[in-house]
């Protein structure tokens, strides 16, 4: 199972990408945490993507291919992959399919910007012991206050709503684009596209991608 997870920041792609990777028994492949694991190896494509990070550039479409395509050659992806933030952009989707990986699914998860807000801007966290709580879904017993200790949350900067109405810019204007590009390589017959409704208890949305991705 060859699975591309598409949605917001927010949406609840790693809660989902966790249940897909145990149902299916695949790796999830993160560009971010390929990049992190061949700066410290220190192999070629690494060296020449910490060139560019240090810099403050973007590292390019080609290194990043690179990258994912020794990564899908290992054994662990034998029975498939689940990719995670990649492909952001329609030049990076380009470029997986002139390099002849397959993709057997791409899994939206549609939740709309408001809801979005909603979630990331009422969390609170006890930065100490990592505990999340959530001013309207899941509330400290006291307001502002970890359970536990009695501790002050707080709310982290990528939470605050400017942010997330910026996070959710940045994917409107580069990420959003994918889902007209799957769409179409779906109606070829290239791939499966199944649209999820995000909204809802985590479990229901579990099944209908089990459901889906059959």
């Amino acid at each position: 199972m060859r699975v591309i997870l598409l949605g917001g920041p927010g949406a609840g792609k790693g809660t989902q990408a966790n249940y897909i990777k145990e149902k299916y028994q695949i790796p999830q492949i993160s560009t971010g945490d390929m990049l992190r694991a061949h700066v410290k190896a220190g192999t070629e494509l690494g060296a020449a993507a910490k060139k560019i990070m240090d810099e403050g550039g973007l590292v390019s479409d080609d290194i990043i291919m690179g990258m994912v395509k020794e990564r899908i050659a290992e054994d662990d992806c034998k029975n498939g992959y689940l990719f995670d933030g990649f492909p952001r952009t329609i030049p990076q989707a380009e470029s997986l399919k002139e390099a002849g990986v397959p993709i057997d699914a791409v899994v939206e998860i549609d939740v709309p910007d408001e809801e979005i807000i909603k979630r990331m801007s009422g969390r609170r966290v006890h930065l100490a012991s990592g505990r999340t709580y959530h001013v309207i879904y899941n509330p400290p017993k006291s307001e502002g206050k970890d359970d536990v200790t009695g501790e002050d949350l707080i709310q982290r900067d990528d939470d605050q709503e400017e942010t997330v109405k910026a996070r959710l810019k940045v994917y409107h204007d580069q990420t959003e684009p994918l889902i007209s590009f799957y769409s179409k390589v779906a109606e070829s017959g290239g791939c499966k596209y199944l649209k999820i409704n995000g909204v809802g208890g985590v479990d229901e949305i579990r099944e209908q991608i089990f459901q889906g991705l059959g």
